[in-house]
């Protein structure tokens, strides 16, 4: 019997689709253009959702092996960009909003109180797969939790909240996936479990610190011709002074920030950045970057997403009871997950001034 061809239409599912844009009125005819226009956007940043979604947990399940093979960071990378790439389309998706006048909005803003966008439960999904922790989280308005805001109004559990549920159930997050891969980077040569393992960990991270050092020192030797006055010098001198403490406190934390495992989780990531031309480590330092590429679109998604609220309808309340723009202004600078990554760039140094590797042949592609 010969398979049944499908039309362009069923297989997309354009009818039920074009079906969706009613809100919760019976017929769409009830609407004005500029409400359908609302809804049909914020159901084209679901789908984006989704789409991330499916790309995060890929990702998670890749970098949580044990051993995650060489050939299989080059689709991470892929993932990564595709992440960044919807990103970017949503941040495209606020100049169609921005197309709504205030008194458009606002003709139609009270049917959706107290509903909120904060309710996405799809964007909470991300924030938590991605490893947003809970405690940095902001106070939306009166809610005592984020998850209170998603359950329904007669305090039962909705579909949104169960959806978000499992996902805080269902797995480490990337961040920490991506940590436990960075544990276990080979450095200098030694991998965590090798006998040598501790002593090229601190060789990795005196030579490391001498040659910051000296470049931060070179600097602020050809800022100090430049001072006009003695308290001028005094404050580069502790600028600079301050420049290097910083690393030599990022190379060796405290226990409350993970003290022994995340030292080497940062020293990791300044050797993957420093020796990024090895054959071995290609792949590795095009994830790192593409992580803080994606993070860094997401950043501007969350500022893009408070201009386009401040634009169309200024610092009112929002229609949840939060703060509105200044609630989505806190969010834009205070939601970053891959800290260490972000702090590494302070500490980067000249590839002129990169220590030289003793057993650069570990990292060169081997047969067999």
């Amino acid at each position: 019997m010969t398979a049944r061809q499908p039309n362009y239409w069923e297989y997309i599912r354009v009818e039920e689709l074009l079906s969706l844009q009613r809100g919760l009125a019976q017929d769409e005819g009830e609407l004005t253009r500029d409400e359908v226009l609302f809804i049909t956007v914020h159901q084209i940043y679901e789908l984006w959702f989704k789409l991330m979604l499916g790309e995060l947990g890929a990702l998670r399940d890749l970098f949580a092996q044990n051993v995650v093979a060489e050939q299989a960071l080059s689709d991470a990378v892929r993932g990564l960009k595709r992440i960044t790439t919807i990103l970017h389309r949503c941040v495209d998706h606020f100049q169609v909003m921005e197309t709504l006048t205030t008194r458009d909005y606002l003709g139609f803003r009270d049917k959706l109180m107290p509903a909120s966008g904060f309710q996405s439960a799809q964007l909470r999904q991300i924030e938590i797969l991605l490893g947003l922790d809970d405690k940095e989280r902001i106070p939306l308005g009166f809610e005592g939790s984020y998850l209170k805001a998603l359950e329904a109004h007669d305090g039962s559990p909705s579909p949104a909240l169960e959806r978000v549920r499992k996902q805080i159930t269902a797995g480490p997050p990337l961040a920490h996936a991506v940590d436990d891969w960075l544990f276990r980077t080979p450095i200098c040569g030694c991998t965590w479990d090798d006998a040598c393992a501790q002593e090229a960990l601190e060789t990795f991270i005196a030579d490391y610190v001498r040659a910051q050092h000296a470049e931060v020192d070179a600097s602020a030797e050809i800022a100090r011709t430049r001072a006009l006055t003695a308290e001028d010098v005094e404050r580069l001198n502790a600028r600079y002074a301050a420049e290097k403490q910083a690393l030599l406190d990022f190379l060796h934390p405290g226990e409350d920030e993970g003290g022994a495992r995340r030292q080497r989780i940062r020293a990791a990531t300044l050797f993957l950045l420093t020796y990024r031309e090895l054959p071995l480590l290609a792949w590795p330092r095009e994830v790192l970057d593409a992580i803080i590429e994606m993070e860094q679109v997401f950043v501007i998604f969350r500022q893009r997403h408070a201009r386009m609220v401040e634009r169309v309808i200024g610092r009112r309340t929002g229609t949840g009871g939060s703060a509105g723009v200044d609630y989505l202004d806190k969010t834009a600078t205070t939601y970053r997950i891959f800290r260490d990554l972000w702090a590494a760039r302070t500490y980067q140094i000249r590839a002129s001034a990169t220590p030289p590797l003793s057993n650069a042949a570990f990292y060169d592609f081997r047969n067999g």
